[in-house]
């Protein structure tokens, strides 16, 4: 008699599972065109003329590529100063993050102390308070520092820990075994040591998940700068694209192309930093526990 566990699950006929196959990829091809279309769409923009932008009904792709809105949408505004502007500002807050992070990170993974866990939940609640909340008393108190027309504001937060990436680099070291410290211990090395050793040689999906989120955070980062800065010489890339949209020798003439084609610009380092480090990325986030 055939018992429960040799049953067996039903096979499909081949061609019954081909048709499975194909409608299943067909689907799967849809939906990412559909992800896809608005960049699709923007790259459209960015090489049509103005008047073909604002045409109706709108025109799916342009008449002639216009190659050269990259150029005009460069040279229109300083936008190697923004560039620069905003080179200096994601790479500091990219390096005061991971850093400052990690440490904070570590002491909560690694360290028994009184008041842990209210500590740790105080850094999270962070990531729960809307950041128009902190606004204004940002603002007074870079003003009173004289901070204001600087990047400052921009950077220095970055170094005092970030509660995601506080929380993101807590939770990967939490799945590092503890036995590795205590081996190290033994041996004689110090906890920095053991940090720089052993755990951050082991972190590196999660270091590259946090780097990857930093980046894109500090590179598209649009409302502080808009707060805190009011000199057009210390504007980074974002604050950049709404000036562009903003000031025209022509009131009448269209720039929506030329923004898009700015847009693009803007975005290709973002793409390169995530398709460089996308297995990373996909490890840290899955190995540290978030979902969604």
């Amino acid at each position: 008699m055939q018992t429960a566990t040799q049953h067996k699950r039903p096979i499909w006929p081949r061609a019954q599972r081909e048709i499975v196959a194909v409608t299943l990829n067909i689907l799967t091809t849809l939906l990412a065109l559909g992800f896809m279309f608005p960049f699709l769409w923007s790259v459209s923009s960015a090489l049509k003329t103005g008047i073909e932008v604002l045409a109706y009904p709108p025109k799916l792709l342009p008449a002639i590529p216009q190659w050269g809105n990259f150029a005009e949408a460069w040279t229109s505004i300083r936008f190697g100063v923004f560039f620069k502007n905003s080179i200096i500002v994601t790479f500091m807050v990219l390096v005061g993050t991971l850093v400052s992070s990690t440490l904070v990170a570590y002491g909560f993974a690694r360290f028994r102390f009184p008041g842990r866990e209210i500590l740790f939940l105080l850094c999270l609640s962070g990531m729960m308070m809307p950041v128009y909340v902190t606004i204004i008393p940002l603002f007074m108190m870079f003003r009173t520092l004289r901070w204001v027309n600087t990047l400052k504001p921009l950077i220095v937060p970055s170094f005092f820990g970030s509660a995601f990436g506080i929380f993101l680099m807590r939770q990967f070291l939490m799945s590092i075994p503890y036995e590795l410290d205590e081996s190290a211990l033994l041996d004689g090395a110090s906890r920095l040591r053991i940090l720089g050793r052993i755990l951050l040689p082991n972190c590196q999906p999660a270091l590259a998940a946090l780097a990857i989120f930093t980046f894109r955070g500090a590179w598209d980062e649009f409302l502080h700068a808009l707060i805190f800065l009011d000199k057009v010489e210390k504007y980074t890339l974002p604050l950049g694209l709404w000036f562009l949209r903003t000031y025209t020798d022509d009131p009448g003439k269209p720039r929506e192309h030329l923004i898009m084609a700015g847009s693009l610009i803007a975005t290709l380092p973002v793409v390169a930093v995530f398709a460089s480090a996308q297995s990373y990325f996909i490890e840290g986030i899955v190995m540290s526990g978030i979902k969604g």
